[in-house]
């Protein structure tokens, strides 16, 4: 590994002091604060987003793309599944990083972290929201217990029987209804890592420092 590295270090360095434009290389992270709230029952594909850096991106000590750079995307998928048949999913695509200096960079890059917990993000950079909870289980059994409660006192050993189908079939149409949401607050912070290089010239890379 270190004897790959060498040749890597020498050829930023050289492009830099020759002034020849430079990538940063495919796998970095970006770590970035959201400022859009995005969120299953109020976005849809196509809507815009945008996040601050919060931390330089340096290559051999040189800062590249400085804290406080701009990060702008859209959504590109929204998913609020019924409650028994999946997690909710929020697709982002990164597209743009902006400097300081008003620079404005392509930018191929894709979710793979953040930091809300019970949640997770997949291959695909898309976010998942929570799946059935604590909650949902209390609720289905209360359900079924609150029908053979009734049942009970209405018609005895048969009731209970009859009014715990009738409960837990109560608790099924619910989860067949209603939906789960996934929400990414303003604030919440994402990993993203860059697909392939990011071309900097010395000059841009310059502009926000």
């Amino acid at each position: 590994m270190k004897k790959r590295m060498v040749p890597v270090c020498i050829f930023f360095l050289s492009a830099f002091a020759l002034g020849q434009a430079f990538p940063v290389p495919a796998g970095t992270a970006l770590m970035v604060k959201l400022q859009t709230t995005l969120a299953t029952f109020s976005n849809k594909p196509g809507d815009p987003f945008q996040g601050q850096l919060t931390k330089d991106v340096v290559i051999n000590g040189q800062t590249v793309i400085p804290a406080g750079a701009t990060i702008e995307g859209r959504v590109t998928k929204v998913a609020q599944p019924r409650r028994i048949s999946g997690r909710p999913t929020i697709g982002i695509l990164p597209e743009a990083v902006i400097l300081p200096g008003g620079a404005r960079l392509y930018l191929d890059a894709t979710l793979v972290d953040t930091n809300i917990p019970g949640t997770d993000v997949n291959n695909e950079g898309e976010f998942k929201g929570p799946g059935h909870d604590r909650r949902d289980k209390l609720q289905a059994g209360g359900g079924t217990a609150g029908g053979m409660l009734i049942g009970g006192l209405v018609g005895g050993p048969v009731g209970i029987v009859v009014g715990g189908a009738i409960g837990a079939g109560s608790a099924g149409t619910y989860w067949l209804v209603e939906h789960h949401s996934a929400i990414l607050p303003a604030g919440t912070e994402l990993t993203l890592e860059l697909n392939r290089p990011l071309t900097m010239a010395p000059a841009v890379a310059n502009a926000g420092q």
